[in-house]
């Protein structure tokens, strides 16, 4: 049996159980997925010589890392080859990208530092979402940003947000898609603090000045992301869970962000996703694998993943969910870790969308408990792997792993000699 005739047994399969396997691809190639500058260089960006700081850490010393624009431009273009789906380009501010001879601090970037950016995206129809980077930099005061009491600190990365919000309108204007702008920051304390409240009172003013700035609510939207701990600040975050769900819930036109791995080992963001949705018009997503801890390993096609894909889906949710990918692995081959992690999320969205979700909402509603234990398990074995090629095909790329000789060819000739 050819590969035409596999899928054609699989199409007729699952349209037996009420799912339209044709539909369910061309939903999928619609949906926008972020994908994350900062795999290509281990974080390092642009715009400073200095080690990677703020409670995160990139290990391993894989050859050929991207050290100049041009080479992680380069690098995503290689990814995004192998890649099936709908894209979007996800930027630190830290990539800016300065003519020779010129630098601008963060609280003084503009959208001129950006236009190469926007020139890469424009060429390959993506839009781009944006953050402002509040770590890595020295005008960071004992680990403290935007939570500082120090005031000529945190009017500096005020200043920061600002300009970044600014940034996001352009992103949005020269690429006709709106621009999600996350504000996450590493600041917290190490050890048991004295005080807990004041530092996240500054921090919400910090936002609310940031969030001053005008902007077109249509073009830009604005998130804030939680942290539960990082390097160096294990005993508290000013960013914890309660505060940025309290401050999006109450600041109109804020989105609460979830990093499926800023969170106890014991909670699960696809849990949390329906439950948002019940409240917000809009949330969004960073999409990672935490191994033990918020490790950002990269995104594989396993049970979490494949279950936060079935709730957007379940939900009706995939134009209210703003969907990106945030891990870095210096380990291995930068590139394949980037492919392997959309095309696993592309994995799941599929999956999910080939999920007779109805049939199963009305067994769990009748109160048919066996028989919904027993579908979700019988669907398991149901043949998902031809979709997924059928889908791969469609999309002009390979399904199978044969994509990644094209990767190690490109270590050879170009990741290796750099």
């Amino acid at each position: 049996m050819n590969q035409k005739e596999t899928y054609q047994a699989a199409k007729e399969m699952y349209a037996a159980i009420g799912v339209d396997t044709d539909a369910a691809m061309e939903k999928l190639k619609e949906i926008p997925v972020s994908l994350h500058c900062w795999q290509g260089d281990d974080v390092t960006g642009f715009d400073h010589e200095g080690p990677l700081t703020g409670g995160i850490q990139t290990t391993g010393n894989y050859p050929g890392k991207a050290k100049t624009p041009e080479q992680l431009m380069q690098d995503m273009d290689m990814a995004l080859s192998l890649m099936p789906g709908k894209k979007k380009l996800n930027l630190h501010a830290s990539y800016a990208i300065f003519e020779e001879g010129e630098h601008a601090d963060r609280n003084e970037l503009a959208p001129k530092h950006f236009a190469k950016w926007v020139a890469f995206a424009k060429e390959r129809n993506m839009g781009i979402d944006f953050n402002p980077t509040f770590f890595s930099h020295d005008r960071i005061k004992d680990g403290l940003t935007l939570s500082s009491p120090d005031e000529e600190t945190r009017r500096f990365w005020i200043e920061h947000g600002k300009a970044c919000i600014r940034i996001s309108e352009y992103f949005a204007k020269e690429t006709g898609t709106p621009c999600v702008m996350n504000i996450w920051t590493g600041d917290g304390y190490k050890d048991i603090p004295a005080d807990r409240m004041a530092p996240r009172m500054r921090y919400k003013d910090s936002i609310e000045q940031i969030l001053a700035e005008p902007y077109d609510k249509k073009l830009v939207k604005p998130c804030v992301e939680s942290k539960v701990f990082g390097i160096g600040v294990e005993s508290y975050t000013a960013g914890s869970a309660e505060f940025t769900l309290s401050f999006a819930a109450t600041h109109e036109g804020c989105l609460p962000l979830m990093d499926n791995g800023h969170y106890h080992p014991t909670e699960f963001v696809s849990d949390k996703i329906p439950a948002l949705l019940c409240f917000y018009p809009e949330i969004a997503l960073h999409i990672t694998r935490p191994v033990r801890w918020d490790s950002d390993h990269v995104v594989l096609f396993d049970d979490e993943t494949k279950e936060m894909a079935k709730e957007i889906v379940r939900c009706n949710a995939l134009n209210r969910v703003y969907m990106a990918l945030d891990y870095f692995d210096a380990s291995i081959n930068r590139i394949a870790a980037w492919v392997v992690g959309f095309r696993s999320w592309q994995k799941a969205l599929l999956g999910a969308l080939c999920t007779p979700n109805d049939m199963l909402a009305r067994l769990q509603d009748e109160n048919r408990m066996t028989e919904l234990m027993v579908w979700q398990e019988e669907l398991k074995n149901y043949p998902f792997g031809a979709v997924w090629t059928e889908y791969c095909e469609r999309c002009g790329v390979t399904a199978d792993k044969s994509w990644l000789e094209t990767v190690k060819k490109y270590d050879e000739e170009v990741l290796r000699k750099r």
